[in-house]
């Protein structure tokens, strides 16, 4: 398992783990995006120990819905 996390960490950095690298980065993008903007507004709204909880639970949920269609090398 740890050596298949491996080969993926060299691959992208390698820069070969995408086949589109661009939209890789826009769909990273949109996830980091929205996770931002919940946090600063939760943060100013609420608390900013409540934005960071939920902007990093919705960001983490978030990144494989957006990754799935992804294609990889």
């Amino acid at each position: 398992m740890f050596e298949m996390f491996l080969n993926s960490v060299r691959l992208f950095f390698a820069g070969r783990l995408f086949r589109d690298h661009q939209a890789a980065f826009q769909q990273w993008l949109k996830g980091f995006a929205l996770a931002l903007c919940l946090m600063l507004l939760l943060g100013w709204l609420v608390s900013p120990l409540v934005g960071v909880v939920v902007a990093s639970l919705v960001g983490g949920f978030a990144q494989p819905l957006l990754f799935k269609d992804l294609k990889y090398d």
